[in-house]
């Protein structure tokens, strides 16, 4: 009798090393340093900005008006605006993005761009309800010089396709929005600091990823959902994350957390709120995400996701490496409380198992 590597290793290891060209277990030997840049010169630290305050929406427009050195060359070039906020559920607020961080980006931009500007999401639900009851309308009329609209991308019905790896460790594909992938857009991220039931934390790179696949809108006959690919397991969810992290990373402009008032415990859904009173922007999707985990005292190593794709090069996972403007992530940081099923969720860090197989 010899002991071989499950079909489930070699599966998830070469799925790791398809998606990324790296080997990306969780018990990999950290990646090399990157090589510096050319003619010697040091390599550039993505910059984060925190602000702290008592009001959400200038807490949201100081963040970015804070790193506006990084986001206005590449928006000067770009045709419109895509805004994705989070709507995990279209009637609890504390699980969605609120109406005032809209208000905050669309503050800063008003100055800077002439718009059009498309509010986008594809909400776990209903789209259309979580914006009236979210009164996203407001945005429409209050900023009429950027040409507001809003868009459910679950009706627009377009889409690009990906390959993830489903419950079964089987590859397939699932349907991204067409507008986020959109080269000619400026894709900014509406986030919120939450715990998660799967990932641990949700913040930027997870309301991309799990908000781009999307499902069908009523009326339309045959019900899919290509959301629920991504829940057949733990681990499995961090691995589609990152796969769908890669897709849609070269469009990405910049992110914005919103932390005035974050979730702890049983989130994304039936958490109760922090009162961090802050907001975090960046241009690195991952570093913002770096820092916010930071600031919500969670230990960075928990988040699979997010190591992935700073192994993968998406981003900046070394908090070392990270330029942060503004408050000071010390003064800011408080320990949020954890899902009650937390150690169900830390399962992808442990080793896939080996099996014994009998042979002749």
């Amino acid at each position: 009798m010899e002991h071989r590597l499950s079909r489930r290793s070699v599966i998830w290891s070469a799925a790791a090393a398809a998606a990324s060209g790296k080997l990306l277990l969780a018990q990999q030997a950290p990646v090399a340093p990157p090589l510096p840049a050319p003619g010697g010169a040091p390599e550039r630290c993505p910059v984060v900005s925190i602000v702290k305050g008592d009001r959400r929406r200038q807490n949201v427009c100081d963040a970015l008006v804070a790193i506006e050195d990084q986001i206005l060359p590449v928006l000067k070039t770009k045709k419109y605006v895509v805004i994705k906020p989070n709507i995990v559920n279209t009637r609890n607020q504390l699980a969605s993005t609120h109406v005032d961080s809209l208000h905050g980006i669309l503050d800063f931009l008003a100055p800077r761009f002439k718009g059009p500007v498309v509010i986008a999401e594809s909400a776990a639900a209903h789209t259309p309800e979580g914006y009236e009851h979210f009164h996203y309308a407001e945005t429409v009329t209050e900023h009429k010089p950027l040409q507001v609209s809003l868009v459910d991308l679950n009706e627009e019905a377009k889409f690009q396709t990906c390959t993830i790896l489903d419950g079964n460790l089987h590859a397939v594909p699932v349907r991204l929005a067409a507008r986020l992938l959109d080269p000619e857009a400026y894709i900014l991220c509406s986030a919120i600091l939450k715990t998660h039931n799967t990932v641990i934390a949700t913040l930027s790179i997870k309301n991309m990823a799990l908000g781009a696949p999307l499902h069908s809108t009523r009326g339309q006959g045959k019900w899919w959902n290509d959301k629920r690919l991504y829940h057949g397991g733990v681990r499995q969810t961090h691995f589609g994350i990152l796969m769908t992290a890669q897709r849609l990373q070269p469009c990405w402009g910049a992110t914005v957390i919103d932390g005035y008032e974050g979730m702890e415990g049983n989130g994304p859904n039936d958490g109760t709120p922090v009162p961090s009173r802050l907001a975090i922007a960046s241009t690195d999707y991952v570093a913002a995400d770096r820092v916010g985990v930071e600031a919500m005292g969670i230990d960075p190593s928990w988040i699979g996701y997010l190591q992935f794709c700073g192994q993968a090069s998406l981003g900046q996972v070394d908090l070392a490496k990270i330029d942060i403007r503004g408050e000071k992530l010390a003064d800011v940081a408080r320990k949020y409380r954890m899902h009650a099923d937390i150690e169900r969720e830390l399962r992808w860090m442990g080793e896939m198992k080996e099996v014994p197989e009998k042979l002749g």
